[in-house]
C-alpha cells in the first residue's frame, strides 16, 4: 500500500498532541553569528576593549536567542519543508508499512490502539526531533 506523506505527518501530529509534545528548536548558528557581529561592531566602535564588550553582550544575546521558545509539536512538523517531512515518513513507514488501512482515520485507530505501535513512532518522532531539528522536548502537564 502506498503510504502518503501528509497522512503519516496527520498521524504524528495526532500521536504528539495525545501526549501534549512540545519542542523548542535551537538556533545555535544564528547565536554565534550574532556573538561574533556584535564582537565585530564593539572592535570597530571601541578598539581591543569593544571587543571585548561587544563579544560578551553578543554571547548573552546569542545565548537567549538560542533558548527557543517552546511551541507544540504539531505546529513544527506542519512548518517543515517536504523533503524534511518525507525523510521522518521514511523511518515511520518502516513500522507502518506492516498494517493495512484505507485512510488515515483507519490508520489513526489502529495505531492509537496499539500501544506498541504508539511507543515505536513516538521513539521515531523524539528522535527526529532531537537529532536532526536538535530540539528540546517536554510534555504538557
Amino acid at each position: 500500500m502506498f503510504i502518503h506523506v501528509e497522512d503519516v505527518m496527520q498521524l504524528f501530529c495526532r500521536l504528539s498532541q495525545v501526549k501534549g509534545m512540545q519542542a523548542a528548536v535551537k538556533h545555535s548558528g544564528r547565536g554565534a553569528l550574532l556573538a561574533g557581529a556584535t564582537a565585530f561592531v564593539g572592535g570597530l566602535m571601541g578598539g581591543p576593549p569593544g571587543i571585548a564588550v561587544g563579544g560578551a553582550v553578543g554571547g548573552l544575546l546569542g545565548a537567549w536567542m538560542t533558548s527557543g521558545q517552546f511551541r507544540p509539536v504539531p505546529q513544527i512538523l506542519l512548518e517543515l519543508p517536504p523533503a524534511e517531512q518525507q525523510k521522518l515518513c521514511d523511518e515511520a513507514i518502516a513500522i507502518l508499512s506492516h498494517l493495512d488501512w484505507t485512510d488515515i482515520v483507519q490508520l489513526t485507530a489502529l495505531v492509537t490502539g496499539n500501544a506498541s505501535l504508539q511507543q515505536k513512532l513516538t521513539a521515531v518522532l523524539i528522535n527526529y526531533l532531537s537529532k536532526e531539528l536538535r530540539a528540546d522536548i517536554r510534555y504538557r502537564k
